[in-house]
Parts: structure tokens; sequence; C-alpha cells
């Protein structure tokens, strides 16, 4: 009798071997597929001790960190609206030699586009050519842009010929109201600290280059500086009362380089001031 292998009591009653003498030849490979089925049965049958499976490991989902909240960008100085002053039937002051400032200033102004470009600002003119826009049309040029400032040029009658002044609208008190409108012809009053300070910035330009030209801005109550609501500041050359076209003519390159030195010195300055209620704005 062949040795067996030793079965479990499940395994004993659920097999039955019968040997047929005319298949003891074939012993051997008859034994070894009755030891290949056995070991597959007992994995099926219930009770029998089956080997433990290994969990497939999964990696734990990865948290996205939540991005932060996008920081609104805060306005930065990138227009100047450049008002030459008078026009059309309005001709300004007049000097002897048949000068007159609107004239005049069309010079002025398009050197001082040409150099305010040069420093990366866009710039944009309230007149082009001859023609007259009103106070308001002018004001409400730059009121309608963000990030922008106001810069009106005037050549006076009066003053030391040859020197540059630069004005900036007197200090008032803020507007009592309860709606956080404020009014067009108090459009300025929110600016007056930042105009202050562009007018400093050019003025000292201004002097570098004009000798007898004042240390600082003076104040005055220019009209197209109150319905302003940007920093605002009125530039005024003498004078239309020169002996020679060209005495004023020449001041031509200086005042451009000057204004645009002075307004690129205050880009670091611009912030907007905080408006009483959100969503405020200026009343016509």
């Amino acid at each position: 009798m062949l040795p067996s292998l030793p079965l479990r009591a499940a395994q004993r009653k659920r097999f039955v071997i019968l040997l047929d003498v005319r298949s003891l030849p074939y012993l051997p490979q008859f034994l070894a597929g009755v030891l290949f089925a056995g070991a597959l049965s007992a994995l099926a049958i219930p009770g029998t001790r089956q080997l433990p499976q290994t969990a497939p490991v999964v990696n734990p989902p990865q948290q996205t960190p939540t991005p932060p909240l996008p920081v609104p960008a805060r306005a930065g100085l990138n227009v100047v609206v450049l008002d030459p002053a008078h026009g059309g039937t309005d001709q300004g002051a007049r000097g002897t030699e048949g000068i007159t400032e609107s004239d005049e200033l069309l010079q002025f102004s398009a050197a001082t586009k040409k150099a305010l470009e040069a420093q990366g600002f866009q710039v944009l003119m309230t007149r082009d050519g001859n023609d007259n826009p009103s106070f308001d049309d002018r004001s409400a040029r730059a009121n309608a842009q963000r990030g922008a400032v106001f810069i009106t040029l005037h050549i006076a009658s009066t003053g030391l010929a040859g020197t540059v002044r630069v004005y900036v609208e007197p200090e008032a008190p803020a507007p009592a109201n309860i709606t956080g409108l404020i009014p067009w012809d108090q459009a300025q009053l929110p600016f007056l600290g930042l105009s202050r300070k562009l007018g400093d910035l050019v003025q000292q330009e201004l002097t570098k280059r004009f000798k007898g030209s004042p240390e600082a801005p003076q104040t005055a109550p220019v009209r197209q500086l109150r319905t302003t609501a940007a920093p605002a500041i009125a530039v005024e050359i003498s004078s239309v009362s020169v002996q020679n076209r060209s005495d004023l003519e020449g001041m031509v390159p200086g005042v451009a380089d000057a204004i645009a030195r002075g307004v690129a010195a205050f880009r670091p300055s611009y912030v907007l001031p905080t408006l009483p209620v959100p969503g405020g704005s200026v009343q016509p």
C-alpha cells in the first residue's frame, strides 16, 4: 500500500479513491493529479484556512491646497490728460508781437505729449486743433479715465518772462452729505493731497530749468481743476509779452521735459483715494 498524505476529516469525506490493478503502471501520474485536485478543493472548502490576501495599497487622495484669494490690482498711473487751454474763438492772452496763447499752447502740448509718451504714458489731448471744448468736456475727459492725471497748460500775459509756475486747487472742507456722491463742482476735493504732491514734483523740475521760477506750487481757484476727479495741476508759462516770439518758443523743450519727468517721479505715489461710499461717483 502506498503511503498517503494526511487529509483533513472534511477532505476524507469528500474523496473516495478506487484503484484498478490494471492502472498501476500509471499510478504516479494518477497520484499527482489527485494531489493537485485536492489542493484546489481545499481552497474552496468552507472552514479551511486560506492565505490572507494582501489588500492593494491605495495612496490617500492628495488634498489640493486652497489657492489664496486674488488680490485686487491697485490702480496705477497710466494716462495723462493734457489740456491746452482756450481755443477756437477764445484765443486767451495776446502779446504785442501777435502771439496768442491758444496757438502757442499747441506747440507746448505737442512737445509735452511726446516727452510723456517717452516715459511710457498714454496721453489724451482735450484738443488737437483750434477748437474750444467746454470746461466740463475737458474735465469729463479726465474723469472717464482710471489711472489718470490732468494737466492744463496756460501762458500768462504777466510775470517774469522765462519762468513757469504750477497751480493747485486750494484746500477746502469736505462736503457734508449722506449720499457719498461727489458734487461735480467739488470733484477735486478727494484728490487735493495727490494734486499737491504732483505739483511739487513738476515745479521742482521746472525750477531746475527756468531760473526765477518758484520753489513750490501755488494755490489758486482754477476753474478747470475744480471739476476734475483726478490729481490735477495747472502749468502757467510766462509770457506772451516777450519781445521776440523765439524767446517763448525756446522754452518748449524744457517745459515738456520738466513736466514728463515730474509726472514720472509722481507715479510711485499714485494711489487712488477711498471715496466716502463704495461706488460713489461724480455727479454733474
